[in-house]
């Protein structure tokens, strides 16, 4: 697997290599579209050159499959979690357990809003954490606490042997007068006509 994927990446770096040459090449007149035509021409007229071009179409497009379905592979396997069962293998997706932690934070009456992203490394499970907070808090007991919650219930649901980590980034935090302000322009909204009213 590892070979098909060096191979791969070869391919396509060789292939875009001589494209971009070619490109170059024409841009600078050095490739003429005269020498294009004669050069299709000529393999155009000789039966051999077009079995060769044919099946070297047939090999670029088999190997272009093939690297494509590796490299998707490779994505869906990193976006999800694998694990044995006696009764067969069991595949957790990282997108239902950014959807879990979802829900957790947002039972904490602190935490606003939650943006979570789950990522599986050969070493750990990484776990990165964008909260917005209602009002000034106690920053550091409260990612202690929600470090520890999301690790806990982690480690009960999946039960893994590779560690937990978890990184928070508070990216904003809505003060008191915020919430303030906001009720106060809701409260200055006007106030739909609604006829004279006779004196």
């Amino acid at each position: 697997m590892r070979f098909l994927t060096i191979v791969g990446v070869i391919f396509y770096a060789a292939a875009l290599c001589i494209v971009g040459a070619l490109l170059i090449a024409f841009s600078q007149q050095l490739i003429t579209p005269v020498q294009i035509t004669n050069a299709v021409n000529f393999v155009a007229q000789d039966n051999n050159l077009l079995y060769v071009s044919f099946f070297l179409g047939i090999v670029l497009i088999f190997v272009a499959i093939v690297f494509a379905q590796l490299i998707l592979g490779k994505i869906e396997r990193e976006r999800s979690i694998a694990f044995n069962n006696p009764s067969g293998p069991v595949i957790i997706s990282l997108s239902a357990i950014e959807d879990l932690i979802k829900r957790l934070t947002n039972s904490i009456f602190e935490i606003k809003e939650s943006r979570p992203y789950v990522v599986k490394t050969k070493k750990a499970l990484e776990v990165y954490l964008r909260i917005t907070l209602r009002y000034e808090t106690n920053i550091p007991e409260l990612t202690v606490r929600l470090q520890d919650l999301i690790k806990n219930k982690l480690q009960e649901i999946l039960r893994l042997e590779d560690p937990i980590t978890v990184k928070i980034h508070v990216q904003k935090i809505i003060s008191s007068d915020d919430r303030n302000k906001k009720e106060l322009v809701k409260d200055s909204e006007p106030v739909p006509f609604q006829g004279y009213k006779n004196l």
